[in-house]
């Protein structure tokens, strides 16, 4: 068995991996993200995170900050729409360490209004970042179209006035209502035993009592097909086109993952890089994304051209996109699409830190992970004719957004 799996008395899963090697990586996944705000709270999700650094009941912002760097190692956390995950890297044998730091950082965050206010400025100043990039932006901005007046139809960093109302009560008060033991997940990979693993997460994250979330996701309404130019000024065009897609536990997701890496995954064999970029020339970066959320889904494809180009380039697509529907793939070509898939995730899977990672969202969002030899399974075992009823469904009437 490749992961050992396991549950504390407050509710909090745990799961675990042992492999050789001298580091060690942990994170808590928690449930909660930015599409678990209410309306005033845009933002909070966001905040939250980076005010768990800023200083708990034992420990100032700096004691935070210096408690593994001082040892060589690290602590981060980052946020999405659905989970907000504190994670950190170590030496096998300060592993401990680490732990007590995350149940720290995650519990018992003072959250002092004197930090939250600089932190308020360093969060403005990535807001202006991202401002300042639109092949960043234009996602969002689609995002928020495609899924407009729902829960995912708002940017995780949020407004600059909204995020100067927060303070440490409205982060309490958020953290209160979503961070839940029920909707936590610890994962760790390292060269100890499951046993090891789970006595050191129980000693540092059972004291915590016992939560249950009082609330339920409501699935996004569908949505129309739109075509929308913004006027930006910019040098290039930025383009998106794409379309709501599947949710995670949906079973056609993986027939619509293995398409999506075919039309613009990360290879320069990918359909729509040869297509633009190496037979025509019209674009230094195009590339194609799926991202599942727990009842939706979107496929994006994104290209940047000269003003001039861009007409082109949208018919090179949608004849891509096109064909994918008309056309199922031959024998030898799917072939070549699953052996590509599966060295990717192969090759990922070398990495332990995003092993963990995944395993720690897996296990919260299905309650259980496939294998690689389970997942690989599942891929050889796809035909032509699902892929192209995949492509049929996700890029008919798909919806567009350019950037001029």
């Amino acid at each position: 068995m490749e992961f050992h799996t396991y549950t504390l008395p407050n509710g909090i899963r745990g799961i675990h991996r042992q492999v050789r090697g001298s580091v060690a990586h942990c994170a808590l996944v928690v449930g909660a993200g930015s599409r678990d705000e209410r309306p005033g709270e845009y933002g909070l999700a966001h905040l939250t995170e980076h005010a768990f650094f800023k200083g708990t009941a034992r420990r100032r912002a700096w004691q935070v900050n210096c408690r593994l760097e001082n040892l060589g190692g690290e602590l981060n956390a980052f946020t999405t729409k659905e989970d907000t995950t504190i994670h950190a890297t170590t030496l096998r044998g300060d592993f401990a360490r680490a732990v007590e730091l995350i149940a720290d950082v995650a519990f018992r965050s003072s959250f002092p209004e004197r930090e939250l206010e600089r932190e308020k400025e360093v969060i403005v100043d990535e807001i202006n970042t991202y401002k300042d990039s639109p092949a960043d932006l234009i996602y969002d901005t689609f995002e928020d179209l495609l899924f407009e007046g729902s829960e995912l139809g708002h940017n995780i960093l949020g407004t600059k006035s909204a995020l100067m109302r927060h303070d440490g009560d409205a982060i309490r008060r958020f953290t209160a209502r979503t961070h839940t033991t029920d909707r936590m997940v610890f994962s760790s990979i390292g060269s100890f035993s499951a046993r090891t693993a789970e006595a050191i997460a129980a000693r540092h994250l059972a004291a915590q009592p016992a939560t249950v979330r009082g609330f339920e996701r409501v699935a996004p309404a569908p949505c129309a097909p739109f075509q929308r130019t913004v006027s930006r000024r910019t040098h290039q065009t930025h383009c998106i086109i794409g379309s709501r897609a599947w949710g995670i536990d949906d079973a056609r997701r993986l027939p619509l993952a293995l398409l999506v890496n075919l039309l613009g995954g990360p290879s320069a064999n990918s359909l729509l890089n040869v297509e633009v970029r190496e037979k025509h020339g019209l674009s230094y970066n195009i590339e194609a994304t799926y991202t599942p959320y727990c009842d939706a889904g979107l496929v994006a494809i994104y290209f940047s051209s000269e003003h001039a180009n861009a007409a082109q380039c949208i018919d090179l697509v949608e004849g891509l996109l096109r064909r994918l529907r008309t056309e199922p793939l031959t024998a030898r070509r799917l072939s070549m699409a699953k052996k590509q898939f599966i060295a990717q995730l192969a090759i990922a899977g070398e990495s332990n830190e995003s092993y963990m990672l995944g395993a720690g969202k897996s296990l919260l969002t299905h309650g259980t992970m496939d294998t690689l030899e389970e997942v690989c399974a599942k891929l050889r075992a796809l035909t032509a004719s699902e892929l192209t009823a995949a492509a049929e469904e996700v890029f008919t009437g798909m919806s567009r957004l350019e950037y001029r």
